[in-house]
């Protein structure tokens, strides 16, 4: 019996050897929440020998990004092959579709003749189409194929990610002591422990992709098999994770081409390798599909940088952050080989806002608290203000990204030179993300988001970024043209210039009184939200109860929806002791509804939680 299993098991795989002289194999083995910390990208503090022992006989990416700093809207771009912010997706765990016809990449693998696993992560912001995937599952694996076919599986391994960072107890073994703090965390035993952690959980993680490589050889595979390596985005550490700098976009990458497909190599390539090539999450589903021979899709917006359809290397990779959880932010971000441009269109919120989620590690709390005391040097305490609108970053002599060169004469040609890269993508990938997230989903009934996108009658890309960059450039000598936007016949227009005065602040409110009272009315409940917080909080008592009722009205998501309520309830926390007077009122609003998609179901609860908290010890 044990004789005629070996001998089927040794057949299967000769046809699989068959098989693949004609296709390769494709392994992805991924990893959450880690920046490039592993021996072989040069950090001497990790212990990751299985994953440098891959890199020995495969090629670095030194400058990969991930396109989001946050799980769901970095998946969704790779699973698409498309920016977020074109297909209404960029929010975190927010659900959108795409048009009918366009796939999700291992469709086009699978009517190629691969069969398709998943294990066992997905998290994306899209619908999933039907047939995405052969098997999506904890038990998915390229061993239940036919043996005849190809596979493409993905293996993830989530012990680095955030929440793994700050689980207690925990027994170091990595030394505290030596741990390299960044110049934006304050050096405390908390932060220590936290980022010590970490390197622990990557050393448990380089064991567990080592597991899935003995696998692949011991299936006799690892000859005809294409295997890539890595993160989902940056270190889950606070201000790497949910930001698009380089540390919460910047991930290890390798890939591994086999003697057998040397000519799916790019032609530098040599086992132990480097490249500086710039590569990112939208380039992966046409660099995959490639590498299979699929000529990558029209709609695909990255290229391929392996395979026969590999593209020229492009000048910028591109990062984005929208919604975080229960908070709204909108930043733009763009890196060449040196330098990171970050433009942020709602410079009046802070970078630390508070998410609930991101409040559980230590190192967040701890920072914060020093914060509060007034014990932070000027790079660590940055991080609890607000944000200028544009900053620039020289990666050689700034690994840390602290020093803002944005205003610098020296740059100002840098500067202009990737502010326009930005622009010019948002516009030719229909940037969607500068409508509120209301209107995402409203606009798009009976239709998608990337569709009405495309659509300039139905969104006129160009009139709402001129407003968004008049906003929130936050010069005085744009405010008459921001408040002429309230004219303007389309609602994102509108609520631009309501955030151009909210931004701006009390001089502003005065002088636009009369444009956000009317505003109070507009056909947009966005429109009126803005208003009405710009009014509360920078105006004067007969303006602070006209906008208080509206804001307590719209924080009811069982009338009004998640979008709505969370954008309203953040605009009562920003209120501080100016919401006193509702907090009866927050305290009666319904903390969930079970309509409501259960990824984002706690966010709103979340932000009654924090306001009630606030206003109690007022």
């Amino acid at each position: 019996m044990q004789r005629r299993q070996f001998l089927s098991a040794a057949a299967a795989t000769s046809l699989a050897g068959a098989a693949d002289s004609a296709k390769p194999n494709i392994l992805w083995v991924t990893c959450e929440d880690m920046s490039p910390h592993l021996g072989c990208f040069g950090d001497p503090y990790a212990k990751s020998p299985r994953i440098d022992s891959l890199a020995a006989n495969a090629l670095r990416y030194r400058n990969a990004w991930s396109c989001a700093p946050v799980c769901a809207p970095a998946r969704t771009t790779i699973i698409s092959g498309m920016y977020p912010p074109s297909t209404g997706s960029e929010h975190m765990r927010s659900n959108t579709r795409l048009p009918a016809g366009m796939k999700m990449f291992p469709q086009f693998l699978r009517e190629a003749g691969y069969y398709c696993t998943n294990n066992v992560k997905e998290d994306y912001n899209l619908e999933k189409p039907e047939g995405t995937w052969d098997e999506s599952s904890n038990k998915a694996h390229w061993r239940n194929r036919r043996a005849d076919q190809p596979f493409f599986a993905v293996f993830n391994f989530t012990i680095t990610h955030e929440s793994q960072i700050r689980t207690r107890p925990h027994q170091l073994r990595h030394d505290p002591a030596r741990v390299r703090i960044p110049a934006y965390h304050p050096d405390t035993p908390e932060v220590r422990h936290d980022w010590a952690q970490s390197y622990d959980n990557i050393e448990t993680m380089d064991g567990q992709v080592g597991g899935v490589l003995d696998q692949l050889a011991k299936d006799g595979l690892a000859d005809s098999t294409i295997v890539f390596f890595y993160s989902d985005h940056g270190s889950g550490m606070p201000r790497s994770k949910r930001w698009p700098f380089n540390s919460g976009l910047h991930v290890p990458m390798i890939v591994h081409i086999p003697e057998k497909f040397r000519q799916l190599r790019p032609r530098r390539y040599r086992p132990g390798g480097e490249t500086d090539r710039l590569v990112s999450f939208v380039d992966l589903a046409p660099t995959v599909l490639s590498l299979a021979g699929i000529r990558p899709a029209d709609y695909h917006q990255g290229h391929a940088f392996l395979g026969p359809h590999a593209a020229p290397e492009q000048p910028y990779i591109h990062g984005f952050r929208g919604r975080m959880d229960e908070r709204y932010d909108m930043v733009r971000s763009v890196r060449d080989k040196r330098y990171v441009y970050v433009r942020h269109y709602l410079p009046d919120r802070i970078y630390g806002q508070h998410v609930a989620y991101m409040f559980e590690t230590p190192t967040t709390a701890k920072w914060h608290e020093l914060h509060q005391q007034g014990k932070l040097n000027a790079e660590q305490d940055r991080f609890w203000r607000q944000k200028p609108a544009e900053e620039l970053f020289d990666l050689q002599s700034d690994r840390d990204e602290v020093k803002n060169l944005a205003d610098s004469p020296a740059h100002t040609k840098i500067v202009a030179r990737m502010r326009k890269a930005q622009e010019d993508l948002a516009r030719r990938i229909k940037d969607v993300g500068f409508l509120p997230e209301n209107e995402i989903h409203e606009r798009s009934k009976g239709s998608t988001p990337y569709e009405f996108g495309h659509d300039t009658s139905k969104y006129p890309v160009d009139r709402v970024m001129r407003m968004a960059g008049l906003a929130s450039a936050r010069r005085e000598e744009d405010l008459a043209a921001v408040i002429e936007g309230f004219s303007d016949s389309d609602s994102a227009v509108r609520y631009w210039s309501a955030l151009g005065i909210r931004i701006r602040g009390a001089k502003a409110v005065e002088r636009a009184r009369a444009e956000l009272t009317r505003a109070l009315q507009d056909t947009s409940p966005s429109v009126r939200i803005i208003a009405a917080e710009a009014l509360a909080k920078h105006g004067m008592q007969a303006d602070l109860d006209a906008a208080l009722p509206l804001l307590v009205e719209y924080a009811n998501q069982s009338k009004h929806g998640p979008y709505l309520s969370m954008l309203a309830l953040n605009a009562l926390d920003y209120l501080d002791e100016r919401a006193k007077s509702t907090e009866g009122a927050i305290a009666a609003l319904p903390k969930q509804d079970r309509r409501v998609d259960q990824r984002i179901r706690a966010n709103p609860g979340n932000l009654i939680a924090k306001t009630l908290a606030d206003l109690g010890k007022r």
